[in-house]
């Protein structure tokens, strides 16, 4: 179980209801969103792309927050850094969306049948080979989860309104694996959230933006 975030939005960021989160991605194209450059996403078909899929989980409290994860130390891959629940989609999954959904079950004990399914973002190309489609979910409190200690060290709640705030995000450019590279990070009081991650919220953010006139 999670509680609410500790800081609440200050008064001065942007705020938007569950209900009007709901509307405003009822109203999005298929898959909008933004690259992890910040430019328009379109569909890319690419064989050599592994797909893969997240679940988005928006918790509808007075308030909405986005619930993360902080993946444990011990593992191979993306150690310590804050996710989404997702995976690739394997052969048994029907699509995206029942790969996310199952991803979230295993991950952080999720059940499939608390998520309101609302929307996909546009397909995110990550560093590592991955095409992920990220699938918005909406969440009812109070949440019942039992995150797996194998792959989760931790589960919290970022307000929405972070999402809003472009001064909630800014570029960073730093030398990895030989190579500078360029990416997002998200602003949060314990956790560095950065990369696809942070890519993706900002693709949320920026398409509830784009859609503010519903």
């Amino acid at each position: 179980m999670t509680d609410a975030p500790r800081r609440a939005a200050a008064s001065d960021r942007p705020r938007l209801s569950a209900g009007e989160v709901a509307a405003r991605i009822a109203a999005m194209a298929p898959g909008q969103g933004y690259d992890a450059r910040g430019h328009a996403a379109s569909a890319i078909e690419d064989a050599a792309l592994m797909p893969a899929a997240v679940l988005v989980p928006i918790v509808a409290r007075p308030e909405p927050t986005i619930l993360l994860t902080l993946r444990g130390r011990h593992l191979k891959a993306h150690a310590g850094q804050v996710a989404f629940p997702g995976g690739r989609i394997e052969a048994g999954d029907a699509d995206a969306v029942a790969a996310a959904l199952r991803e979230a079950e295993e991950e952080i004990g999720l059940a499939p049948r608390t998520v309101s399914v609302i929307g996909q973002l546009a397909e995110h190309i990550t560093g590592t080979g991955y095409r992920v489609t990220p699938v918005i979910g909406m969440l009812e409190p109070p949440l019942l989860l039992s995150p797996d200690p194998a792959e989760v060290e931790e589960v919290f709640e970022l307000p929405l309104a972070e999402v809003l705030d472009p001064a909630a995000r800014s570029w960073r450019e730093e030398r990895l694996l030989g190579r500078i590279r360029r990416f997002w990070v998200v602003r949060h009081e314990r956790h560095l959230i950065w990369g696809a991650t942070a890519a993706m919220l900002v693709a949320l953010g920026t398409a509830l933006e784009a859609t503010r006139e519903v």
